[in-house]
């Protein structure tokens, strides 16, 4: 039990002191409390705040407790069954005549020490993040499915195409209705095309594993290049893949679908792959012109006309 005194211990020793100096009559009275509960705390009462601490009320006994052979009953059988689960070993210990239920051997190999420690977490140490230097060096790339209850046709599918440099963080956006390698190939040409004409010559794409940009993971394609790796070729981008299962790696353009949700799909609807590819287009230049903490408080167009 923790040592500090609480503020109900502070209440029952300025008690306890009034009812010395005035009687219990008076305290009760003062402190509308009854004459039975004065004369408990006063029996207890040692002239410390300590000694008005609430005790634990849990029986030392019980008629239905655990008998002195079921203990090292438990004990044996864990011993020679250091691997057992709590039901198979329940299971055995019925065989030999145990008769509680499994949450009361839970509760008792837990008082008795017989689970292991918990082993400790190893908590990720990130590595250094490498920091761009300049306008392109690399983009990060990724596909945001849509959601349903955006679309007013329910035959309908729709698919936002987000590239993102990471040194300015400028966007382009760009509306397909499949999530496709050919999808991927088209939106590659748009953005090379987009970022040179606003001065920038990207060098690099950063993708995840899915299928719309590598054949990496593929059991039968595994050696032939996609559509997108062909034409990242052609333009003479080089394709870096994310390591598998860490979408942390591609973290700039994960955040920036987080802020879409909240900021875009949130508050509108779409009726058709054209009206959601103007509106798309209007957000991606709102966006654009959004004030960022990592920019100084800079729009992302206002950081980049520094470079280019």
């Amino acid at each position: 039990m923790s040592k500090s005194i609480t503020q109900d211990m502070a209440y029952r020793q300025s008690l306890m002191k009034y009812a010395e100096k005035y009687g219990v009559s008076r305290a009760s009275r003062k402190y509308n409390k009854s004459r039975s509960y004065i004369y408990f705390w006063k029996a207890r009462w040692d002239g410390t705040a300590e000694s008005l601490a609430c005790q634990s009320r849990r029986p030392h006994s019980h008629p239905n407790q655990h008998t002195e052979a079921e203990p090292k009953l438990i004990r044996d059988m864990r011993r020679r069954n250091p691997d057992l689960g709590l039901i198979e070993l329940w299971h055995r210990l019925r065989q030999r005549g145990y008769s509680r239920r499994p949450e009361s051997l839970f509760r008792v190999m837990r008082k008795l020490g017989l689970f292991p420690p918990p082993k400790k977490k190893q908590f990720y140490k990130p590595k250094p993040y490498e920091q761009m230097s300049y306008p392109g060096q690399r983009v990060q790339v990724d596909v945001k499915v849509v959601p349903r209850r955006c679309i007013a046709d329910s035959q309908l599918r729709l698919f936002q195409y987000t590239a993102i440099d990471e040194f300015t963080r400028l966007r382009f956006l760009a509306a397909y209705p499949e999530q496709s390698t050919y999808s991927s190939s088209d939106f590659l040409k748009r953005l090379f095309k987009w970022y040179e004409r606003r001065g920038i010559k990207v060098e690099c794409v950063q993708t995840d594993n899915g299928f719309e940009f590598t054949n990496r993971f593929s059991n039968s394609k595994r050696d032939l290049p996609t559509l997108f790796e062909a034409t990242a070729a052609q333009l003479g981008i080089r394709h870096k893949l994310i390591r598998p299962y860490t979408p942390r790696h591609n973290g700039k353009v994960e955040h920036s679908h987080r802020e879409d949700q909240k900021r875009f799909y949130s508050c509108h609807s779409f009726y058709s792959l054209d009206d959601f590819s103007k509106q798309l287009a209007v957000y991606n230049r709102r966006s654009n012109n959004f004030p960022m903490r990592p920019l100084g408080w800079r729009s992302p167009l206002e950081f980049t006309v520094q470079y280019v």
